[in-house]
C-alpha cells in the first residue's frame, strides 16, 4: 500500500464498516477520525457538540487530519463533515487517494432509523434534515473525491470494487 486510502461520505454511507474490510484485506492499518477524536477528548462527538458547541468539534478534526495525514499505510474513514473543510481536504488529500462513498438519502435513513448518536440527526423531521444536508454536501464531496463509487451495494462489494480502483491507480 502505498498511499493513504481515504473514504469520504455522508453518514451512514459505509465509511466505517468498508474502511474496516479494506484496512483488513490491504493489511493496513484502520483509522475512524471520529472515533479517533472521542478517543482523544475522552467523549462523545455528542457530548462535545453539547458541552463546547460544534466549531470546537471541527478545530480538534482539523487537527486530527493534519496529523493523520503524517501517515502511511492506513485506510481513514473521515466523519461525514470534515471534508468540507478545505484545510481538512488539503491536508488528507497530499497523502492519500481519496473515495467517496456515495448513497441515496432512503439508504441513509434506513440505516440510521435507529441511531440516535449524531448530533446533526437529532431533529423532528430526519428525512428533511437528511435531503437537505445531502444537497448541501454532495457537491463538496464530488470535488473532494478522485473516485465516486456506488456505495448501494453490500460492504464487500463496494470493498472490492475500492482495491481494483485503487491498485489501478497508484
Amino acid at each position: 500500500m502505498k498511499k493513504n486510502l481515504i473514504l469520504c461520505g455522508f453518514m451512514g454511507s459505509g465509511k466505517s464498516t468498508i474502511g474496516k474490510l479494506l484496512a483488513e484485506k490491504l493489511g493496513a492499518r484502520f483509522i475512524d477520525t471520529d472515533l479517533y477524536i472521542e478517543q482523544k477528548e475522552g467523549m462523545t462527538i455528542s457530548e462535545m457538540f453539547e458541552k463546547y458547541g460544534e466549531e470546537y468539534f471541527r478545530a480538534r478534526e482539523r487537527e486530527v487530519c493534519e496529523e493523520l495525514s503524517q501517515l502511511q499505510k492506513t485506510v481513514i474513514s473521515t466523519g461525514g463533515g470534515t471534508l468540507l473543510n478545505d484545510d481538512n481536504l488539503k491536508a488528507l488529500k497530499k497523502s492519500g487517494v481519496i473515495f467517496l462513498l456515495n448513497v441515496s438519502s432512503r439508504t441513509v435513513l434506513t440505516r440510521l432509523r435507529n441511531d440516535t448518536t449524531r448530533p446533526l440527526l437529532q431533529q423532528e423531521d430526519k428525512e428533511k434534515a437528511v435531503k437537505m444536508m445531502l444537497s448541501n454536501r454532495t457537491p463538496l464531496y464530488n470535488r473532494a473525491a478522485d473516485y465516486v463509487i456506488d456505495a448501494e451495494e453490500t460492504p464487500r462489494k463496494v470493498c472490492l470494487k475500492i482495491i481494483s480502483i485503487y491498485n489501478a491507480a497508484v
